[in-house]
């Protein structure tokens, strides 16, 4: 019997409208058989304080530490704010890389992908989360890079339109299903 991978998504856009969700939900739904893909969003999730981390894990928290520590792999939707990541993502980051090196996050596989209405797709985001994810020692899909630009012409109604960015993110979630499969050392 074959393991399903239970692939944590974590979206970095707060809006209801949130075309980076509507990319996500894409994925789950372009995944390839045998993996499950969860979309997680930040709403709730507080300010990362290190005094409450020593008085223990807030509720929100610790449900999305356990999605991730559940996880085979995570999936990082971000938008761009001001060149780089939005700040809801690096927080639940900062909640998830604790402590160092035993951390949710630590050397579980990764995608990352974006969706913006500029014309550079999140490039900078994606840059300085691919820096985040090295200091995590996420092992990150290189190829192929999912940087959705002028993003409201690719979706409607919540749902993504585009035939060629569809078959990107397909592409992109069997390649992150094989690189988790490498990692963990599975005969495929």
């Amino acid at each position: 019997m074959t393991h399903t991978l239970k692939i944590a998504a974590l979206c970095g856009s707060l809006r209801e409208a949130s075309l980076n969700r509507a990319m996500l939900n894409a994925a789950a739904d372009l995944a390839p058989d045998g993996m499950e893909v969860t979309v997680h969003r930040l709403n709730d999730t507080p300010a990362f304080n290190e005094e409450f981390e020593a008085e223990g894990w807030p509720a929100p928290v610790k449900t999305l530490r356990d999605a991730i520590e559940a996880a085979d792999g995570v999936i990082f939707g971000t938008p761009e704010y001001n060149f780089s990541v939005p700040g809801v993502l690096k927080n639940a980051i900062d909640w998830l890389s604790r402590p160092a090196g035993k951390a949710p996050l630590f050397r579980k596989p990764c995608a990352i992908m974006g969706a913006s209405q500029g014309a550079f797709g999140t490039i900078r985001a994606q840059m300085h989360l691919r820096e985040i994810c090295h200091y995590n020692a996420m092992p990150t899909l290189a190829k192929p890079e999912i940087l959705i630009m002028k993003a409201g012409d690719k979706f409607k109604d919540g749902a993504l339109t585009d035939e060629m960015t569809r078959g990107l993110i397909k592409d992109a979630m069997t390649n992150l299903a094989a690189m988790i499969h490498t990692e963990k050392g599975d005969a495929q």
